[in-house]
């Protein structure tokens, strides 16, 4: 499977509302950056629960696949969702692949935090490119759920004040290069990339991107049937 994704990110929330936003298939897709649809298929009682989503490139390109999950939730301090997921579609940057979900409370607020692994639907030199991206989206999601739990933000406003401060960065960006002096211009360019995002905007840079204790980010996680 090669290197993994690891996102992780404190939320100062009630663990049975972090767990209903990231379980509801409803929910979870207004948040999480990287599905556009999330339905369940019908299940037995006590049986892993099927889904299948569906990513919107662009207009008329719709990428879909299928996964099964299962979650463990009788620690009410530490839960664990598993999942397995997997496309057919030949422009899927994703083939297959296996991770989980973690839950863990602590004095401060609930650690949420993955890791997953995948295999490429692209190739690996096309994957040098992809798997930042997806790391990156992860987090910028888990920051947008963040919000939305701690503040009340809804993540359609979130996304909304992102592409607005996005565009202000730009603009002012482009005002400085016409009219300013070349190295006037240069220190706001870098001011526009570096000055971090406003509080209230979903950031992936308030995430940890990397596990602090490399066998603590491993979970223990029930078989699962592969999609």
């Amino acid at each position: 499977m090669g290197r993994f994704v690891y996102v992780e990110c404190l939320i100062r929330a009630d663990m049975g509302a972090l767990w209903e936003l990231t379980q509801a298939p409803d929910q979870h897709q207004r948040w999480d950056l990287r599905f556009t649809e999330i339905d369940y298929l019908p299940r037995a009682d006590g049986e892993p629960q099927w889904f299948r989503y569906a990513i919107r490139l662009l207009p008329g390109l719709v990428i879909t696949g299928a996964g099964v999950t299962a979650g463990d939730r009788l620690d009410p301090d530490d839960r664990t969702s598993a999942l397995r997921f997997a496309s057919a579609h030949p422009l899927s940057p994703i083939r297959s692949g296996s991770g989980y979900w973690r839950y863990v409370q602590t004095p401060d607020g609930v650690r949420f935090l993955t890791r997953y692994g995948y295999r490429p639907g692209w190739g690996r030199a096309v994957d040098l490119v992809f798997r930042p991206l997806i790391g990156w989206a992860t987090a910028w999601s888990f920051d947008r759920l963040r919000l939305w739990l701690e503040t009340g933000r809804t993540p359609e406003r979130s996304l909304w004040q992102a592409l607005a401060e996005v565009c202000v960065r730009v603009l002012v960006t482009a005002t400085a290069t016409a009219l300013a002096p070349p190295a006037a211009a240069v220190l706001v360019a870098a001011l526009a990339v570096l000055l971090p995002p406003l509080p209230g905007t979903p950031a992936a840079r308030r995430c940890l991107r990397y596990p602090p204790q490399p066998m603590a980010a491993k979970a223990p996680l029930p078989e699962l049937e592969t999609p």
